[in-house]
């Protein structure tokens, strides 16, 4: 019989959804041409909704979820990988439609793999997650686009969550002066801590958004979507962008053409999750150079595996802050 390991368990039942902390083994993972031992995976807002049940994230049942993982690989027929190679994993559909990171192995298409760069452990790699690595990518669109450190002020909506922490923190080692959009004043300090110049109270962005308003921002990085982004839109600066990665607040997007034909403002949609594996690798590579590790610390909590049901209700509640690691047993 094939040793057992510990995994979440994602089925669909009569009534909804049950998720479970069960043992499985190999024999009970999906397809794929390499095995990795799960070191770390991370808890980001959409595994919080695929633990639940609160969305429809999960797709196909039974599942294990968890979109990131970091690990060895303990077997492979990918020309790619070999025995003993360090490899992270951020979406391409897995903890949705094909078992993730909230094992103690998975097994995955290798194109999906990315090698662990130099000079991260595997922990380190979970603290960044599919949120730094989205956070990284905005920036990227930012810096295409031609927002540069002296434009003018960059705002990032959820600031104080794993995307906003890490676009901060990027942002603010880049040099731009970033300003900070949260609901929760209390975490004013540790915003402050980890780059931002200055606070804005969320409220100020989630009233009904005018066509154009007053211009404020170089460029801004939105995870709310709804009121918050059309607010934010209306707000650019002439010629400026916004790159959206998120829809915390709502997948609507209340708005006019007015910021787009009267401002040239540009809307940049920032997709990790089928994001070809040249973006992923440049975005890796960049996060290896320009992510002030020790900051990361900061801003990272692990949380036990047995945990992880009552992290994802509070994920979802808004009462995480910045990243989430989980060891895997």
């Amino acid at each position: 019989m094939s040793k057992t390991f510990p995994a979440y368990l994602v089925s669909k039942t009569d009534s909804g959804q049950l998720t479970e902390l069960t043992e499985i083994t190999l024999d009970d993972l999906m397809d794929g041409d390499v095995t990795v031992k799960v070191d770390y995976s991370a808890l980001n807002y959409k595994d919080g909704l695929a633990l639940t049940g609160k969305a429809p994230v999960v797709r196909r049942f039974p599942l294990v979820p968890g979109i990131d993982f970091a690990g060895r690989v303990v077997s492979s027929k990918h020309g790619g990988f070999k025995e003993g190679d360090q490899v992270v994993l951020n979406g391409f559909g897995v903890g949705e439609v094909h078992s993730g990171g909230f094992a103690g192995m998975a097994r995955v298409n290798g194109d999906w793999l990315v090698p662990l760069p130099q000079g991260f452990t595997t922990r380190q790699a979970m603290a960044i997650g599919t949120a730094g690595y989205t956070a990284m990518l905005c920036v990227m669109a930012l810096e295409q686009h031609g927002v540069a450190a002296d434009d003018g002020e960059i705002l990032v909506t959820g600031a104080a969550g794993g995307v906003g922490s890490v676009a901060v923190s990027l942002l603010s080692r880049l040099g731009y002066r970033v300003i900070a959009a949260t609901g929760r004043p209390a975490e004013r300090d540790y915003l402050l801590s980890i780059g931002a110049k200055d606070i804005l109270d969320r409220n100020e962005l989630s009233g009904k958004a005018r066509a154009i308003s007053k211009e404020r921002w170089a460029g801004a990085i939105d995870v709310a979507g709804g009121n918050t982004l059309a607010n934010v839109l209306s707000q650019i600066n002439y010629g400026g962008a916004v790159a959206a990665c998120g829809l915390a607040e709502s997948m609507d997007l209340p708005t006019s053409v007015a910021p787009f034909i009267l401002r040239g403002v540009t809307l940049y949609g920032i997709d990790s999750v089928m994001a070809p594996i040249e973006k992923r690798q440049q975005a890796w590579e960049r996060l290896s150079k320009d992510l002030d590790l020790d900051l990361l610390e900061t801003m990272t909590v692990e949380t036990p595996f047995n945990d992880l049901p009552k992290v994802a209700e509070d994920i979802l509640a808004g009462r995480v802050r910045g990243r989430t690691v989980v060891k895997i047993p």
